[in-house]
């Protein structure tokens, strides 16, 4: 393995390290290597949430290309009854 290769591997573990010190470490936010690129993937609650784990990446992750696949979940009430 390439010492550049080991690098992103360190960077993506630290980014992992820093989600479970910080409040977004119950996400579960994934931080794969896919083709050169990092992608994050998984749900958050909220767009806020979203924007803290992209901000958190792109400090971790600068220089990288970094791919969001996060999905903001939907929280908000039904506005009719599910017929069932």
């Amino acid at each position: 393995m390439s010492e550049a290769a080991e690098n992103v591997e360190y960077r993506v573990a630290h980014l992992h390290d820093r989600f479970a010190a910080e409040e977004l470490g119950e996400l579960g936010v994934r931080a794969e290597i896919r083709a050169g690129a990092i992608v994050l993937s998984g749900t958050v609650p909220s767009a806020h949430c979203r924007e803290s784990v992209l901000r958190v990446a792109r400090e971790e992750l600068s220089g990288l290309t970094v791919h969001s696949d996060l999905v903001v979940a939907e929280t908000t009430r039904p506005d009719h009854a599910e017929e069932l």
